[in-house]
């Protein structure tokens, strides 16, 4: 099958690649749409993803299922479906704990196993959920990138009627603002760069959309919100967002990490310290997919305002990863399996 495959910092080439064994218990998945995240981005950037086992990239990605092993039930051919792609051990301390996103032997589609930049993917029956017949492959695409940020809102202490800051308005940006949306955020500040991004930021729900070249973001969200943020988010993962989203918080409120990052950061501890706020981390999500097929099916989360085009896996390279890296207008470019 053809697949995208990564051998280092810019250097993804369009290849032949081996289907995974169907083995009891699996299926096999004719991929139709699959994403590039921002992590993709990151590892495209700066070199290979720590737990990077096998060269196959993509773990945003839904399609229809053409085959099944014997051991499957709740799936049948024909099911159009979106995969999760994290393949928690069950067995060690966190898995035991309920953290399953955090598993110490963790694997996943697009990382140790074959991803969704190819043709096919075969994947154990319990990472693949249903798709309403209402919903779009393409928004099945998008489960994955919203789940992250529903996890976010949902691990953080933001209350009905709280306010929020969001830093960053990509494609997790975005979606972090429908999601505190949707979670009853009162108001909603976005603080992002782009001209198109700000203006989408807004169609989404955004109340007000904070350009920081030009204006102090903080003493804007200080001013409007009489000393702060309930809760700020990070979505963009760069000095500035966390020096800033760190003071837009109002003393006791929290400034949640949900990004990437390429690189440390510098930090004074007296921002906590003297705001008895804190810093609390997100990663990826605890069994959220069927939550979140719901509020895509429903359009309780708009997943199609963040999709900007949709691309050719030949043209992964030039028109994926190579254009967001120049390109603040892009956001989620989804790879179109048909083209």
């Amino acid at each position: 099958m053809k697949a995208a495959k990564i051998y280092g910092p810019k250097d993804i080439r369009i290849e032949e690649a081996e289907l995974p064994s169907l083995e009891k218990g699996m299926v096999k998945v004719k991929v139709e749409y699959a994403g590039i995240c921002g992590s993709d981005m990151h590892e495209y950037i700066a070199g290979t993803y720590p737990m990077r086992t096998q060269p196959v990239l993509g773990h945003e990605f839904a399609g229809t299922v053409i085959e099944v092993a014997d051991g499957v039930s709740t799936i049948k051919v024909g099911d159009r479906v979106a995969v999760e792609p994290l393949m928690p051990c069950g067995k060690c301390d966190n898995c035991q704990r309920g953290f399953v996103n955090l598993c110490t032997q963790r694997q996943g589609y697009g990382y140790t196993v074959s991803g969704g930049f190819a043709q096919y993917a075969v994947v154990k029956q319990e990472n693949v959920f249903l798709l309403p017949d209402n919903m779009s492959l393409q928004l099945g695409a998008l489960v994955e990138p919203t789940a992250v940020a529903v996890h976010a809102v949902r691990q953080s202490q933001l209350k009905l009627g709280d306010t929020a800051a969001i830093f960053g308005a990509g494609p997790i940006g975005l979606l972090l603002i429908q999601a505190v949306k949707a979670a009853g955020a009162s108001d909603i500040f976005v603080v992002e760069v782009s001209d198109e991004r700000r203006e989408k930021a807004l169609e989404l729900g955004a109340t007000y959309a904070i350009n920081p070249i030009e204006q102090d973001a903080v003493a804007f969200i200080k001013e409007m919100t009489n000393g702060g943020v309930n809760v700020a988010y990070d979505a963009a993962g760069v000095q500035a967002t966390f020096t800033s989203g760190v003071n837009s918080v109002r003393p006791g409120g929290e400034f949640k990490v949900v990004s990437v990052w390429e690189k440390p950061v510098s930090f004074d501890p007296n921002t906590i310290v003297r705001t008895e706020a804190k810093i609390s981390g997100s990663y990826a999500y605890i069994r959220l997919f069927p939550e979140v097929i719901r509020l895509l099916s429903r359009g309780m989360i708009d997943g199609n305002a963040v999709i900007t085009s949709e691309i050719a896996l030949d043209d992964i390279v030039e028109k994926g990863f190579e254009l967001l890296t120049k390109d603040r207008s892009q956001c989620k470019i989804l790879v179109n399996m048909n083209l």
